[in-house]
C-alpha cells in the first residue's frame, strides 16, 4: 500500500511543483523584458512538460527505460483518447470551428520520426539530436507566424491575456517562491514517483513499460485533461485541440529528446509491437475533426473513452 500512496504524492507534487514553476519563470521573464510572445512559445511549453521530463531524466539516469518511454508513448495515447473522450462526455468540443491543420501534421510528422527512430532500437544522444532540431523548426515556424499575426494587427499586450501564469502586479518575493518551490519539488516528486512505481512492478510483476504506460502516463496527463475540461466548459474547443496536439507534439520532440543526454534509453520491443501502433492510430483519429470540420460529439466521447478502456485492458 505504502508505495501506492508514494507515488500518489510523488505526483501530486509533481503537478504542484510544474504549475509553481511556470508562473515563477513566466512573471520573471516578463519582468527582465522578455517578450510575451516568446515567453508563450517557450517558456510556458517547457515549463507545463517539467514533470514528464523530470520522470524520463530520472528513469533514464536509474535505468528504468520502459519508465521514461511508456510516459510519453502513454501519455500521447491518454491525451487524445481521454483527454478529449472525457470532456465531450461532458459537452460536445465544436472542433469544426478550428484551424489546427498545420500544427497535426506537425504532430504526425513528429510521430513518424519517433517510431523511425525506435526501430533503431535505443534512443542515443544522436537520436535525441535529430528529435530536438526538429523541435527547434516547429517552433521557429510557430515564433515567426505568431510574430506575423501580431504585426498584422494583435496588440503587444493581447500577448500577455494569452498565458494565464501572466500577473503584471506579481511581487518579486513571490515569483522567487514560486521558482523555489518548482525547483525543489520537481526532483522531489520524480524521485518519488519513479522509485515507487518501479517498487510497484516488481511487487505485482508487471513491467515497468506497463506502468509508464499506465500509471505514470494517465498521472501526468491530468494537467492537460484539466486544462481540456475547463476549456469544453467554456466552449473553447480550439484550446482543448491544441492543447493535446501541441503537447504531443512536444513530448515527443522535446522529453526524449533531452532524456537522451542523461544516457541512452533502450526500447522494449512490446513498444515496437503494439503501443507505438497504438499511439499512431491514436493520432490519426483526429483526422476527422482536423481536416474534415467534425465536432468531437459524446457520441465521439463515448467511442474514444472506451478505445482508452479497452487498451488498457489489453496492457494489464
Amino acid at each position: 500500500m505504502m508505495p501506492w500512496l508514494y507515488s500518489a504524492l510523488g505526483l501530486v507534487i509533481l503537478l504542484l511543483a510544474g504549475d509553481a514553476l511556470v508562473r515563477g519563470a513566466v512573471n520573471l521573464s516578463l519582468r527582465l523584458g522578455v517578450p510575451a510572445l516568446i515567453v508563450s512559445l517557450t517558456i510556458v511549453a517547457f515549463g507545463t512538460s517539467a514533470p514528464e521530463l523530470l520522470i524520463a531524466v530520472k528513469a533514464v539516469a536509474r535505468n528504468a527505460d520502459g519508465i521514461a518511454l511508456g510516459n510519453v508513448v502513454g501519455s500521447n495515447t491518454a491525451n487524445i483518447l481521454l483527454v478529449l473522450g472525457i470532456p465531450a462526455l461532458m459537452r460536445a468540443l465544436h472542433t469544426s470551428e478550428c484551424s489546427t491543420r498545420k500544427n497535426y501534421i506537425f504532430m504526425l510528422i513528429a510521430s513518424v520520426l519517433f517510431i523511425g527512430l525506435a526501430f533503431c532500437g535505443t534512443f542515443t544522444i544522436w537520436s535525441g539530436l535529430i528529435l530536438l532540431a526538429a523541435l527547434s523548426v516547429v517552433l521557429g515556424i510557430a515564433f515567426r507566424e505568431a510574430r506575423n499575426h501580431r504585426r498584422n494587427g494583435k496588440a503587444a499586450e493581447d500577448d500577455l491575456e494569452d498565458i494565464e501564469e501572466a500577473d503584471p502586479d506579481m511581487p518579486y518575493w513571490r515569483v522567487g517562491l514560486y521558482l523555489l518551490l518548482g525547483l525543489v519539488g520537481l526532483p522531489l516528486g520524480a524521485d518519488l514517483l519513479v522509485d515507487n512505481s518501479t517498487i510497484i512492478a516488481r511487487t505485482y510483476g508487471v513491467s515497468e513499460t506497463v506502468i509508464g504506460l499506465t500509471l505514470v502516463a494517465v498521472g501526468t496527463s491530468l494537467p492537460e485533461l484539466a486544462t481540456t475540461v475547463m476549456a469544453a466548459l467554456r466552449r473553447q474547443a480550439d484550446v482543448a485541440l491544441g492543447n493535446v496536439i501541441g503537447s504531443n507534439m512536444f513530448n515527443l520532440l522535446a522529453i526524449v529528446g533531452l532524456a537522451t543526454f542523461v544516457g541512452p534509453i533502450s526500447v522494449d520491443p512490446e513498444f515496437l509491437r503494439f503501443d507505438l501502433w497504438v499511439m499512431l492510430a491514436a493520432s490519426l483519429l483526429l483526422i476527422p475533426f482536423v481536416f474534415f470540420k467534425q465536432d468531437i460529439t459524446r457520441i465521439w466521447g463515448i467511442i474514444l473513452s472506451a478505445l482508452y478502456l479497452a487498451y488498457l485492458a489489453v496492457l494489464l
